[in-house]
């Protein structure tokens, strides 16, 4: 399972209150991410590498 190191934060691309992604870092240098209206809800992981590529897409 994959270790949650940060605080959970809102993303900017998130539309109204009620439809947010929230990311958070992970050990050791990953991202999760989960839908703010389900704290306790599943997790999407990403390692480093990926998460970059993601965010490329939209620069």
């Amino acid at each position: 399972m994959t270790e949650v190191v940060g605080p959970f934060w809102k993303s900017s691309y998130s539309g109204a209150e009620n439809n947010c992604l929230e990311v958070a870092d992970t050990a050791p240098v990953g991202r999760a991410v989960r839908d703010s209206k389900q704290d306790n809800g599943p997790l999407l992981t990403f390692s480093h590498e990926t998460w970059m590529d993601f965010l490329r897409q939209f620069s």
